[in-house]
């Protein structure tokens, strides 16, 4: 493994350990264990640390040493942050946090594009909408092509701020969708899908924006079931 490969494992290992509660809060870091345990260089610790500083999960300070900051200093919106915590079966009040943000920009950005939207655009939902279709049981298939209808979306509102909310909604939408078609049957959100389409092709704001509303409540309903479903086994 290359040296820069073992830098973002043990990025990867203890940034997902801090975000599961393994390392709590205020709890100490110690570099030399780390190394040890990881089995690579002083400077390989060093770095993956300097990184996670960076997301606000941990700090040092003189006589304290390496310590994990609280969950408010955290920068939350970071997609390893974001991804880290969509981890196996991610926590419900974290998901009900996304589907929230999601409910915030999404229609919004609906309604944009509906405005805005050039043949590029309504070109790039087809073919999302397409792969969709084509994607049928597929799960993997299936979510990629969801990403990748949401993200032609965001690009159609021709907004470059909104665009970068991307990171949050494609993080997350790859968590919920990874979940709802890792299941053994999950609803059909094709229609869903298609009727934001519509309404973005008609250049209809309001229809696009409640579109995007009934397709992220049937999302929402669809993830809640799983979970449910997963704690009763």
């Amino acid at each position: 493994m290359t040296a820069r490969g073992l830098h973002g494992q043990a990025v990867e290992i203890i940034g997902g350990r801090i975000v599961d509660g393994a390392y709590p809060e205020g709890a100490p870091i110690h570099p030399e264990q780390l190394e040890q345990e990881l089995g690579v260089s002083k400077t390989v610790v060093r770095e993956a640390l300097r990184v996670l500083a960076a997301k606000g999960l941990i700090a040092s300070r003189q006589k304290r040493g390496t310590f994990v900051r609280p969950r408010a200093d955290w920068r939350l919106l970071d997609s390893d942050l974001l991804r880290w915590q969509g981890q196996g079966v991610p926590a419900e009040g974290f998901l009900d946090n996304l589907a929230e943000v999601r409910a915030i920009v999404e229609p919004a950005g609906a309604r944009l594009a509906a405005q805005r939207r050039d043949e590029a655009d309504l070109a790039a939902l087809d073919e999302a909408l397409a792969a969709m279709a084509e994607a049928g049981a597929d799960g993997a298939a299936l979510v990629e092509a969801d990403l990748r209808f949401h993200r032609a979306l965001l690009a159609a509102a021709h907004n470059e701020l909104l665009t970068r909310m991307e990171v949050v909604i494609e993080t997350g939408l790859r968590v919920r969708n990874d979940l709802v078609h890792g299941a053994d049957s999950w609803a059909d959100s094709l229609p869903a899908h298609r009727a934001v389409l519509t309404a973005v092709r008609a250049q209809d704001p309001e229809a696009a924006e409640q579109a995007v509303h009934r397709l992220l409540a049937q999302a929402t309903a669809d993830l809640h079931r799983l979970l449910h479903d997963e704690e009763g086994r």
